[in-house]
């Protein structure tokens, strides 16, 4: 209890006893004590307001105390709260901007998953397209098995009729066989009888007239049999040929018919398929080329059998992807720019072809399409240089003989111009080639060298002999064709030494680029009727041991010569 306390209660109690003093009449005394009270009650209040003055200016000064080391406090607070409140922000931020680049990341992930989500569809329909392809030529090779097993049992019972054609001919060969025996012996009498001879002389002079009969027949026989096996043999080719041109059209056409372009990188090729595939619908209208966009990497496929749209669409992809802009209102803007660039191109290749092989007052229609002929090849050769060399040949040859050489190069200039436009239109390269050589007005003799450059027997000009004679020599040529020298020479040598292998054969000589095999037999050894029978013994052996493009003639030369001197 404090000092205040006390006092109050005191000051209570007195002013208790005064009152009840005077409750009863004991004025004076009460009075006094009252007094007394009131006075010493004055001095405990004095007291009290004292020490309550000095306590509450110590609990003011202690609130004082209290409310500055509070303020300090709070200061303090406030600054540690206001450094936490900054830490905390910066660590958002950070937190913000981490959040913000994984989202960024994510973004671009889901963009590259989605082209390439794109790029798996349109592999997953190329797949399916080319598994229904597959089907298709399953099919087709099982309708051609089993074509071909019918073709084998016609065949079957073909051979079982000439084997028993050739069972009858065995047996009137053996009646044949007993009636010469029988002749001989005849002979054989007779000659004992009219000439007086002995036996063995008899023997001898029968024998070689009937080794000179049956060498003869033999001949025929040898000769008779090639003509069958020739036409068997073409009706064999044909179907062979067939075969081979049905079993190489895949990979001829994966050789001839594709270009590969190649890419910056594998994103392009979501790029270039475009949203919902309308960029690589719309390329492929405007070319008229397949774009094949696969598993290969870095590049793209244009495949056409067309050369020269393979070039414009090649170089309208490449025009894109330099430039970076790929739409369809862009890409039919670069095409026709390729278009437009790609006749003018043809048209200097046509200009180039005419200035070097010096042949003057071609028309732009006829230059344009010798132009063409840059992008054609015949066995791997180009046509246009072909041309061009055939030209040359063609009018050394015709100066040589006196003619007209600047005529000649025409000629062979243009004797191929057919296979310029033989792709769009009907007909042989050879007929194409002689209406468009009226139609531009070409010479009398231009147009006959184009007709018989193939056919020069029937030729009316010295020009179309002169040509064909070129086009042999050009196509002949080693290398210029799809084969090395080296394998070139091998062949001419396998075939001299194949030929030189034989008995009575003298010298051999490989002639027209392994085309033809001149043998040269020493005649006291070999007869007029075995050389066709050699002739056959060394085809057939290089049929057997050899690989070779087209036929190799084979031609046995027996030559007698009587020399002598006069002196």
């Amino acid at each position: 209890m404090s000092l205040l306390d006390l006092v109050l209660l005191l000051l209570v109690l007195v002013l208790s006893g005064a009152l009840f003093l005077r409750r009863k009449g004991e004025d004076g005394e009460a009075r006094r004590l009252l007094e007394a009270a009131r006075e010493e009650a004055r001095l405990a209040l004095e007291a009290a307001r004292k020490e309550a003055r000095d306590l509450l200016e110590a609990a003011r000064a202690e609130a004082r105390t209290l409310k500055e080391g509070a303020e300090a406090k709070a200061r303090e607070l406030e600054a540690d709260l206001r450094r936490r409140l900054e830490e905390e922000s910066k660590e958002a931020r950070r937190r913000l901007e981490e959040a913000e680049a994984r989202l960024r990341a994510e973004r671009e992930e889901l963009r590259g998953e989605r082209e390439r989500l794109l790029a798996l569809q349109a592999e997953l329909k190329g797949e399916r397209e080319r598994l229904k392809e597959e089907r298709e030529e399953l099919r087709r090779e099982a309708e051609r098995l089993s074509k071909r097993g019918e073709a084998l049992d016609a065949r079957a019972l073909r051979l079982d009729a000439l084997e028993e054609a050739l069972a009858k001919r065995e047996e009137a060969l053996k009646e044949k066989e007993s009636l010469l025996l029988e002749r001989e012996k005849e002979v054989e009498r007779r000659l004992f009888e009219v000439a007086g001879l002995t036996p063995e002389e008899a023997r001898r002079v029968v024998l070689e007239k009937l080794d000179q009969e049956l060498e003869e027949e033999k001949a025929q026989r040898v000769r008779a049999a090639l003509e069958r096996a020739r036409l068997e043999a073409k009706r064999e080719a044909q179907k062979i040929l067939a075969q081979a041109m049905q079993r190489q059209a895949s990979e001829t056409a994966a050789q001839l018919a594709v270009s590969v372009v190649p890419l910056p990188s594998d994103a392009m090729k979501g790029r270039i398929i475009g949203r919902e595939g309308r960029n690589i619908r719309t390329f492929e209208a405007l070319t008229g080329v397949d774009l094949i966009i696969d598993d290969t990497p870095e590049a793209v496929l244009l495949s056409s059998f067309n050369p020269i749209r393979r070039e414009i669409a090649r170089m309208a992809l490449e025009e894109l992807l330099k430039d970076g802009r790929i739409h369809p209102s862009r890409i039919e803007e670069v095409v026709e720019k390729a278009k437009n660039e790609m006749k003018t191109f043809i048209y200097e290749r046509g200009e180039e072809a005419a200035l070097e092989a010096g042949v003057v007052g071609l028309k732009p229609g006829l230059i344009q399409l010798l132009g063409r002929l840059h992008f054609r090849s015949s066995y791997g050769q180009n046509v246009l240089k072909h041309s061009v060399q055939v030209a040359h040949l063609t009018g050394i040859m015709a100066a040589e003989l006196g003619l007209d050489a600047g005529l000649a190069r025409r000629a062979g200039l243009l004797h191929d111009i057919g296979k310029s436009v033989d792709r769009e239109v009907e007909g042989s390269h050879v007929e194409i080639g002689i209406a468009l050589a009226r139609r531009f007005g070409e010479p009398p003799e231009v147009i006959d060298a184009i007709a018989h450059h193939h056919d020069p027997e029937n030729a009316e000009t010295l020009y179309a002999v002169l040509v064909a004679a070129a086009d042999a020599l050009s196509a002949a040529r080693p290398g210029a064709r799809r084969e090395s020298l080296e394998e070139y020479l091998q062949r001419l040598e396998a075939l001299e030494r194949i030929a030189l292998s034989f008995p009575g054969v003298e010298t051999a000589f490989a002639v027209q680029a392994g085309r033809e095999v001149r043998v040269i037999v020493k005649p006291d050894r070999i007869t007029d009727a075995k050389a066709t029978l050699l002739a056959r013994e060394i085809a057939s052996r290089i049929e057997r041991e050899m690989n070779y493009p087209g036929q190799v003639q084979v031609t046995v030369v027996r030559e007698t010569r009587a020399v002598d001197f006069a002196r």
